[in-house]
């Protein structure tokens, strides 16, 4: 019998520490490749590290709630001798750094069930013999997840690793099974239910995705707001304890010192416009009565998004990074999108959205806010960002001062949306009325450019017919 050593990986970015958050396991366990073992929590986010060995927990050297350095020893399997023994051990635990990101994702989409399954290679010949389980994110591309379509008519582009397994996706149930959901009793697991009364979610209101047309969790938290998922359900009795002590580590710790970097190093300067948002808020309810946004929460974020797309091609130097010895202008937009979690503040970004469609931008969306809100997000769904959006209008706020996300020279926050007196060809009329402030890097962008940015962002959310030349 032979001990395998698993020490704590860089899952990423550089990691130097971590903290144990849960065991998955207990001393005594079988476990097999791929089994999630511990979940710990980084700078950035909880990532599950999946076991590269096969055999028997032996001991868990470090209890959760510890903070330790990336490659000390935490866990050792017993392993038999035989050949899926020998192989599990030639797997370094290091190794991990990229595998256990990935896991997270992916553990993100397989708790909706419905946008990753995985492929074998059918071209090979039968055998009789089960095959080996492969470490995540090792083997061919035939084991791969592949991304299901979440709507057959769209022209959202999911990565495709594999060829697509001849199934219907469970994003798009048949219209028969909507209609009878909708006219007869909601079908909801208690726990959905719990969540649905939790964030005030009228089950009759919420169009439901399972396979048998029962309302999912994503069914839920789709129909809910971002403030309401986050406000208190309840006021608290005052605690019996006089102070409250919070260790500063991990995601809060990152946010501290991000922010003092980002104050400190980059000279901001700050610009606001009012917008008259009636037609943005027009355009969303047209794109929500649209089949080809059937299933995809729509919000004027998503407006608010494609203007910075644009405004940035038009302005390149706010998509830029100032260092001592050169200012490195991204022809290209990783669009991030501050997103307030339980575990704090985070700004995962959208990869290449320049190069999206309307419904592409959607479908990413939605998908970003829901692996946030389930704590998935991955240290590379947070890396390499571009240029920044905060969303304070969720929770009522006019306006604010955003703070650089640094190394980014800009940052825009989009105010709530509500209705105004407003002046239109000399007469006072009702209007919906946004505020939009922005922050720059002042060492890069310049007063004139700042506002020539600010500027095209405004015309596309007074007019979002723009998008269109």
């Amino acid at each position: 019998m032979s001990v395998s050593k698993f020490t704590l990986p860089d899952v990423g970015e550089g990691l130097t520490e971590a903290e144990i958050v849960e065991w998955k396991v207990a001393p005594g366990d079988t476990v097999t490749i791929n089994q999630v073992l511990v979940e710990i929590e980084t700078a950035k986010s909880l990532v599950e590290l999946p076991s590269p060995f096969v055999g028997v927990v032996g001991e868990i050297l470090v209890a959760a709630g510890t903070t330790v350095d990336v490659g000390t020893l935490i866990i050792t399997i017993h392993s038999d001798s035989g050949p899926n023994a020998d192989a599990s051990a030639d797997l370094p635990a290091a190794g991990l750094a990229v595998e256990a990101g990935a896991s997270a994702a992916q553990t993100a989409d397989s708790d909706s069930a419905d946008t990753t399954t995985l492929t074998t290679d059918t071209s090979s010949s039968i055998s009789d013999e089960a095959p080996e389980p492969l470490l995540v994110g090792r083997g061919s591309a035939a084991t791969m997840p592949t991304r299901r379509r979440r709507h057959s008519g769209s022209s959202v582009a999911h990565e495709t690793l594999a060829p697509e397994p001849a199934v219907r996706p469970r994003a798009e149930p048949l219209e028969s099974t909507r209609r009878a959901a909708s006219v007869g009793p909601v079908m909801a697991k208690p726990p959905i239910r719990k969540l649905a009364k939790d964030l005030g979610v009228d089950l009759a209101l919420v169009e439901a995705t399972g396979p048998v047309g029962d309302v999912t969790r994503e069914d839920v938290l789709r129909g809910a707001t971002q403030a309401s998922v986050f406000r208190n359900i309840q006021t608290p009795e005052w605690p019996v304890d006089r102070d409250e002590h919070i260790p500063v580590k991990g995601v809060r710790k990152a946010i501290a010192q991000a922010m003092v970097k980002s104050a400190f190093t980059a000279p901001h300067v700050s610009l606001f416009v009012d917008v008259d948002a009636t037609r943005t808020m027009e355009f969303v309810k047209r794109l929500k009565a649209s089949t080809d946004f059937a299933g995809i929460r729509v919000s004027p974020l998503l407006i608010m998004a494609k203007a910075m797309i644009w405004a940035v091609r038009r302005n390149p130097t706010v998509n830029s990074t100032f260092t001592d010895e050169e200012i490195i202008v991204r022809h290209y937009v990783n669009l991030g999108i501050a997103a307030a979690t339980p575990r704090g503040l985070i700004v995962p970004n959208i990869k290449e959205a320049q190069d999206m469609s309307l419904l592409e931008l959607a479908a990413a969306l939605e998908k970003l806010t829901m692996t946030a809100r389930d704590g998935k997000t991955s240290p590379a769904e947070m890396s390499n960002g571009t240029i920044t959006i905060t969303n304070i209008g969720v929770f009522g706020m006019d306006t604010g001062t955003p703070i650089l996300n640094s190394p980014e020279a800009g940052i825009v926050a989009l105010g709530t949306i509500k209705q105004k007196p407003w002046v239109v060809d000399g007469e006072v009329r009702v209007r919906y009325v946004t505020t939009i402030g922005a922050s720059f890097d002042h060492r890069v962008v310049d007063g004139d450019v700042a506002s020539r940015f600010l500027a095209d962002v405004a015309s596309i959310m007074e007019e979002p017919a723009l998008l269109l030349e």
